[in-house]
C-alpha cells in the first residue's frame, strides 16, 4: 500500500449529502435558519461523514463537499474578479432515464483576477481538526473551469486587453490559494476538471468552437495554465486531477476515450496523480495511458456513482489487469469513476449503497496490491 497519495483505495470527494442536511438548506433558503444554525447541522455531518470514511479504512478523507451546492461555482465565485451574472447557462445532461438539463448562473470577468482572501480555509480547517486515521483532501476545481464555463466573451476586454494577462493572473490567483491552503495544513489537494475530458467529444468540441474558441488547442493552454498554477508547490504537498464528462444526478454531459488529449494531457500535465472516469463503455479504452509517464500515478475509476448496482470484485480486479498492459500495475489505485454528489442534489442512490462502493474499493485494493 502506498503511504502518499494519491492512495491505492482512493475516492474523488463529493458524498450524498444526509436528510438532516438537505432539510437544514432548505430551511436556511427560506430565511427558517440562520448561518450559525446551517452551519452547526453541517458540522454534525461532517463529523459523522470523516468517521465513515475512516471506519470503511480509506487513507483520505474529504468533508464530502456538504458546505456546497456544486463542485466549481462554489470556489469560482470566490475568485477576485469573477463575478455571478443574470445569464443562465444551460448544460444538456444524458443519463440512462433520458435526457435532462442542469442550469447554473452564469460568470463574468469584471476586474483583474486575485485572490481577495483563501477560498475553504475554514472548511479545511474543520476537516483537518476531525481526521484522525486518514488524510484530509481537499477537492477545488481547475483554473481550466473558470474559462470553459463563460469563454473568453466572459472576459471583459477593458479589464484583458491582451487574453494572456488573464491567464497570468487566474494562474497567479491559484498559486497563492495552493500556498495558502499548504500553510493551513493541505498535503492533498484534488484538482477537478470537466473540460479536459469533455474535449474528447467531438460534440463538445464543436459546441466549443461555435463560442469562438479554439476546440483543438484548448487543452494545450489549460495544461500550461494548470502547470503553472503548480509549478513552484512544495515537494510534501500531493496535487492530482480529477477528469469527468459531467456528473448531474446520475446523468453526463460528454462521451469519448481520452485519446484526443491523452498525448499532451498525460506526459505534458505535472500533477502526481490522473483520476480517470472508466466506469463503462463511454469513457473509452486503457490505451491512452501508454502516455504516462513514469512515476505518475492513475487512479482507476472503475466503480460507477451513477447508480446503485455493486460490481463484482472480480471484473473490477481484470479490468485492473487491462489497465497494467498500459502503465505498470504500482502505477495504478482504484477509486469511484466521479463523486457521488457533484451537486447538491446527489446521484440516484443509496447512502448504504455509496459507502458499500467504498468498501468494495477498499477490499479490492488490498487484494491487489496487499
Amino acid at each position: 500500500m502506498r503511504a502518499t497519495p494519491p492512495f491505492r483505495a482512493d475516492h474523488v470527494g463529493s458524498l450524498l449529502r444526509p436528510p438532516e442536511l438537505l432539510a437544514a438548506r432548505a430551511a436556511h433558503a427560506e430565511g427558517r435558519l440562520d448561518p450559525d444554525g446551517l452551519r452547526a447541522v453541517e458540522d454534525a455531518a461532517i463529523r459523522d461523514v470523516v468517521a465513515a470514511q475512516e471506519r470503511i479504512g480509506l487513507q483520505s478523507v474529504t468533508d464530502g463537499e456538504f458546505r456546497r451546492a456544486s463542485w466549481h461555482m462554489d470556489f469560482i465565485y470566490r475568485l477576485g474578479g469573477v463575478v455571478q451574472t443574470d445569464q443562465r447557462i444551460e448544460v444538456r445532461m444524458r443519463s440512462d432515464r433520458g435526457e435532462t438539463a442542469f442550469t447554473a448562473a452564469g460568470l463574468a470577468v469584471a476586474e483583474r483576477v486575485h485572490l481577495a482572501e483563501p477560498i475553504f480555509a475554514e472548511d479545511f480547517r474543520f476537516l483537518a481538526a476531525q481526521a484522525s486515521s486518514a488524510l484530509p483532501k481537499l477537492t477545488i476545481p481547475s483554473p481550466s473551469m473558470v474559462h470553459y464555463r463563460g469563454g473568453t466573451a466572459a472576459i471583459d476586454r477593458s479589464v484583458y486587453p491582451e487574453i494572456d494577462g488573464f491567464w497570468d493572473d487566474l494562474s497567479a490567483a491559484y498559486r497563492d490559494e495552493l500556498h495558502a491552503l499548504y500553510d493551513l495544513g493541505c498535503r492533498y489537494l484534488q484538482l477537478d476538471d470537466t473540460s479536459l475530458a469533455y474535449l474528447n467529444d467531438p460534440a463538445q468540441r464543436a459546441a466549443f468552437a461555435a463560442r469562438g474558441e479554439d476546440a483543438d488547442a484548448a487543452h494545450l493552454r489549460y495544461i500550461r495554465q494548470i502547470n503553472a498554477a503548480i509549478a513552484d508547490r512544495p515537494a510534501d504537498m500531493a496535487v492530482t486531477t480529477h477528469m469527468c464528462r459531467g456528473n448531474y444526478r446520475s446523468s453526463w454531459a460528454a462521451e469519448g476515450g481520452y485519446d484526443f488529449v491523452a498525448e499532451a494531457l498525460f506526459s505534458e500535465l505535472a500533477v502526481d496523480g490522473f483520476f480517470c472516469e472508466f466506469d463503462d463503455e463511454r469513457s473509452g479504452g486503457f490505451a491512452p495511458l501508454r502516455f504516462v509517464p513514469p512515476g505518475t500515478m492513475v487512479v482507476l475509476g472503475l466503480v460507477t456513482t451513477k447508480n446503485g448496482r455493486l460490481e463484482d470484485p472480480d471484473v473490477l480486479k481484470r479490468r485492473i489487469d487491462d489497465a497494467a498492459k498500459h502503465v505498470p500495475l504500482e502505477q495504478l489505485c482504484l477509486s469511484p469513476q466521479c463523486g457521488f454528489s457533484s451537486t447538491v442534489e446527489g446521484n440516484v442512490l443509496t447512502a448504504d449503497e455509496q459507502f458499500a462502493k467504498l468498501r468494495l474499493i477498499v477490499e479490492v485494493a488490498r487484494d491487489v496490491w496487499g
